[in-house]
């Protein structure tokens, strides 16, 4: 018999059965209709059909092979019977159940429902006893193939069964009956309580058996095992609900599942902990990870999906879970040898553990943090003063844990903030920090560094990699603390690089603004922009300049007219000028204040510069020098010799800045000194104007920084960084007052820190005094009878 039709209600339906390998076009069965096909009376006692039918249901189970006659003629039995018992008077209506009556459609409904069950219950009987001596995969084998027939079989017993499923059965069922089953759950049913019972043991541990010769590595037939599990499946038969025709899995559950994981955990417990006492960790990783792959792959081919996610995490329980210390004792290992690949595998075992992640994140943030200190602590001292040395040391480290991060840890988000606060650590925190004695310096130091790369310079970058470069510098910022000190600092240089007209990149400078106002907010760029916007205007003014004065004008000048508000330099000290450069001021002011009226010009002469030509040695110099350095040598032009107080007299320069102009003179020899000396020089001392000066360039530059100079810078930077700190801090507690009415102090210094934390953190004592300057100036009050809390004062 190959396929019989049929559903799961039961019954004949239209379409088609195959019997015997040939094709039976299925007809409507008609109520109260005979299908026997003669004129002869249906036979209707279950004494007269019994004997047939069972020849016809021994033939379904033994041989599995029917013509389509005889297919019919059974289920015309049962039908026959079922009509005549339910309808003798040959109505339509089926007599309703009375619960007292014991005759009639419940009597005979009954006997034929038992003697189906009692051959069901004898034939697996019979079956059981011919099973009874097999074990191992013999026993396999022989259940797997008995329940492939006797489910093949179960199914056609239930076609022919269709009216009596679809009619007694299910009445009885719907009321009430709690022993009463469809055919095919009939027959389920049995088999779970006869052949089922008598073998599952067995069957079960054969399973187990085949499933570990899988494991070590031998080639076994999984075919067995998906039979026996899709049996152990379909006898999920569920007793509260009889005509639900799908199965659950309580005894797959019960007799296999949780068994094969106890023997699972059992297996992989003994097996990883003596593999652990042999091999080093980095080879049970692979082991491990080798193994779970394996178990997927097993679940996928033959466990019910159910199992799947219980199996992988019994086993990431056994495997990962309890060998979890020594995994994070490995770790740190790892991360000194640098074995990327073995601290992804960590990760990807570790992740599958809820949880299990954390302290790996703490490690990794660790580890980070030492290196940092460590790699800053090797540049010793010089790093202070180099910002070069110091930030490429800081970018090294940041470059080779975040490559690790994006390699072996997925670029996970909680290992992208281990490293975040690593970073943060040991860059506002470190030996270099330490000895300058404030946590500014990181941000001093940056500043600095990012003004060498964008100052013309034979050892500038290219234009692709300074972006690279450009780009890391703003990731070290954002773990700056003091990131307004970064930004005095750089407003300082970044002036003195336009005025100076020494930028090697200008788009890079605007792409640096642009990075630091995505970073920090347009706030924090305002003064930086409009730097940019003064070196245009100006552009355009000294082009207004040069047609106003005559062609015959013999100096050249041009100046750079800059905001007192976005520029952070400060006026001259008193200074006379050369009169070789007044004439030019006194034009250029007239003719500002003809454009502008109603604004003062302010000369910064320590950044101003000039050329000077020479006609007093052997060859013609240019000589670039700074207005200090002009003043100086245009006296020459008189006298040959001057003692020291007659070129303080005649500049009116500060005598420490003149000790310094006239010690850089000296130095490239364009000056001598009586007696000879270099630095610090008396009153008395005589500075001659030296003759034989000689250079192999003619083009020369003697305008270099003063020491003094960068001295005096930091120090007022750092003392107009407090000062600004103030100012920020007030007005900080002035909008949430304004906002708040009245807060506590507590409260209000937790505000304060929040708001200010993206540009600096602020002391809480510095908070304090501040809240007090603003209660003398009336714009806070304290409350009458609470000490910690205060009002605003409109």
């Amino acid at each position: 018999m190959a396929g019989i039709y049929h559903s799961s209600r039961g019954g004949v339906r239209g379409g088609q059965i195959s019997l015997n390998g040939k094709t039976l076009k299925m007809i409507k069965i008609k109520k109260n209709m005979s299908l026997s096909g003669s004129s002869r009376p249906k036979a209707t006692n279950l004494e007269q059909i019994w004997d047939d039918l069972k020849e016809g249901i021994q033939q379904i189970y033994l041989k599995q092979n029917m013509p389509k006659p005889r297919y019919m003629q059974l289920y015309v039995h049962v039908y026959n019977y079922c009509t005549n018992v339910q309808n003798p008077s040959s109505s339509n209506k089926i007599p309703k159940k009375k619960k007292t009556n014991s005759g009639g459609a419940q009597l005979v409904g009954s006997e034929l429902y038992k003697r189906l069950k009692d051959f069901l219950n004898n034939y697996l009987i019979n079956l059981l006893r011919s099973g009874a001596d097999f074990m191992g995969e013999s026993v396999l084998t022989f259940y797997t193939q008995q329940w492939e027939g006797y489910k093949f079989s179960s199914k056609v017993l239930h076609g022919v069964c269709a009216y009596f499923n679809r009619h007694w059965i299910r009445r009885e069922c719907g009321e009430g009956r709690k022993d009463v089953y469809e055919i095919y759950n009939l027959a389920l049913v049995t088999w779970r309580d006869v052949l089922f019972k008598g073998l599952h043991t067995r069957v079960t541990y054969a399973v187990l058996e085949l499933i570990r010769r899988e494991r070590n590595g031998d080639i076994i037939n999984t075919s067995l095992i998906s039979d026996v599990i899709d049996s152990y499946v379909h006898l999920g038969i569920i007793k509260e609900d009889t005509c639900i025709t799908g199965p659950n899995l309580s005894v797959y559950r019960k007799q296999f599942e949780s068994i094969f994981l106890q023997d699972t955990e059992q297996c992989y417990t003994a097996e990883s902990e003596a593999f652990l006492a042999h091999y080093p960790v980095t080879e049970y990783m692979k082991k491990a990870e080798v193994q779970l792959n394996k178990e997927r792959r097993h679940a996928f081919a033959y466990l019910h999906e159910s199992t799947q996610i219980k199996l992988a995490g019994k086993c990431e329980q056994v495997l990962i879970k309890k060998h979890l210390e020594t995994l994070y004792g490995e770790f740190c290992h790892l991360l000194d040898g640098d074995k990327d690949e073995d601290l992804g595998r960590m990760y990807n075992l570790v992740s599958r553990v809820p949880d299990g992640l954390v302290t790996l994140k703490q490690l990794l943030e660790q580890h980070i943090h030492t290196q940092g200190l460590n790699a800053i602590e090797k540049c010793g001292e010089a790093a202070i003063n180099d910002p070069k040395m110091y930030v490429t040391t800081i970018l090294g480290v940041h470059r080779k844990y975040y490559a690790l991060v994006v390699s072996a840890f997925s670029n996970d988000n909680g290992f992208v903030a281990a490293l975040d606060k690593a970073c943060r650590k040991f860059v506002n925190a470190n030996s270099v920090t330490k000895a300058a004695g404030n946590s500014s310096k990181s941000s001093e130091l940056l500043a600095r560094y990012c003004d060498l790369l964008l100052k013309n310079s034979a050892k500038n970058p290219e234009e692709a990699e300074l972006e690279d470069i450009l780009n890391c510098i703003m990731i070290i910022l954002k773990y700056v603390e003091d990131k307004d000190v970064f930004q005095k600092f750089y407003s300082k240089m970044l002036a003195k690089c336009l005025v100076q007209q020494n930028s090697a990149f200008n788009d890079a400078e605007a792409t640096v603004i642009s990075k630091l106002t995505e970073m920090c907010g347009y706030e924090y760029t305002i003064k930086l922009q409009r730097m940019f916007q003064d070196m245009n205007v100006s552009k355009d003014l000294n082009d207004k300049f040069k047609r106003h004065v005559s062609s015959q004008e013999n100096v050249d000048f041009s100046i750079q007219v800059l905001s007192s508000g976005a520029w952070p330099f400060q006026q001259s000290p008193i200074f006379t000028l050369p009169s070789e450069l007044e004439r030019c001021l006194l034009r250029f002011t007239t003719f500002y204040n003809a454009q502008y009226s109603g604004r003062k010009l302010l000369w910064l002469y320590q950044l101003s510069k000039g050329e000077l030509v020479t006609n007093c040695f052997k060859n013609r110099y240019t000589l670039q020098a700074s207005t200090h350095q002009m003043a100086v040598l245009l006296m020459y032009n008189s006298e040959d010799s001057y003692t020291v107080e007659q070129l303080q007299e005649h500049t009116q320069i500060n005598m420490d800045i003149l000790q310094q102009v006239l010690s850089i003179l000296i130095k490239v020899r364009l000056l001598i000194s009586n007696p000879t000396i270099v630095e610090n020089f008396p009153l008395t001392s005589v500075i001659h104007l030296y003759k034989e000066y000689k250079n192999k360039k003619l083009c020369v530059n003697i305008n270099v920084p003063m020491k003094t100079e960068q001295k005096m810078e930091q120090q007022q930077t750092h003392k107009y960084i407090e000062e600004d700190r103030k100012l920020l801090v007030q007005a900080c507690i002035v909008r949430i007052m304004k906002m708040r009415k009245v807060m506590k102090h507590q409260n209000l210094l937790t505000e304060v820190l929040i708001q200010l934390s993206a540009r600096f953190k602020p002391e809480i004592p510095v908070i304090k005094k501040c809240i007090d300057i603003l209660i003398e100036k009336e714009y806070l009050e304290r409350v009458e009878g609470e000490k910690d809390t205060y009002s605003y004062l409109a």
